[in-house]
This record gives C-alpha cells, structure tokens and sequence, in this order.
C-alpha cells in the first residue's frame, strides 16, 4: 500500500481510543482495496469521497448516525456498491463471500481458543 499522497487525501480515518485505524483486518483489507483502485486509476479519490459520503448520509437517513464505531461498515457498504456498480462483482457473490469469511472467521476463533 503505496503513495502517502494518496493515503493523506482519503477521508479523516475513524481512530479508537487507543489511536488504532483499525480494529479489525477486515477493515484493514477494505482500506486497501480503495487505496488499490485510486492508485491503479480505477477510481479517483472524488469519485471515493463522492461515494462514501452518499453511503454515509444514507445511513444518517436511516438514523445510523456515524459515532466512529460503524465507519468502516459504511466504508465497506460504499465500496461493495462500486463493486456491483462497475460489474467487478454482484451481490450474490458478495453475499456468498460474507458468509464464507464469517464461517472461516469462526473456526479461526474456535482454534484460537484451543490455543494454549
């Protein structure tokens, strides 16, 4: 993950109170993917902004009123529309991805807790 260009001009990232961008990898990975695209020229960082703030106040519409927890939720809703937008991909496939992560997510957990 390139350009610190291009990482300066993304949005204001949500931060934890321990000053974390990410509390989680898969969040991580939606970062990286926008990043890809406006580095690759598949997206511009107008596009991005124009995009996850549509995403952002439809949500503030349905009363889901961004308090930094669910950022990056919205941030991966924008990014899956621009996905099924730009036939990269359509939403059952998406939906058979989400499922297969959160399947493999939990046996990942239950290994981890065999761990010792």
């Amino acid at each position: 993950m390139g350009d610190p260009d291009t990482l300066a001009q993304l949005s204001l990232l949500s931060r934890d109170e321990a000053d974390q961008t990410f509390a989680e990898p898969w969040q991580a990975q939606a970062f990286a993917v926008v990043v890809e695209f406006i580095e690759s020229g598949r997206l511009t960082q107008e596009e991005w902004s124009q995009r996850l703030s549509a995403e952002l106040k439809a949500a503030e519409g349905r009363g889901e009123y961004d308090t930094g927890e669910r950022y990056y939720a919205h941030w991966l809703a924008a990014l899956e529309r621009l996905a099924v937008d730009r036939d990269i991909t359509a939403w059952n496939e998406l939906a058979a991805e989400r499922e297969e992560t959160r399947m493999n997510d939990h046996h990942r957990r239950n290994e981890q807790l065999k761990s010792p």
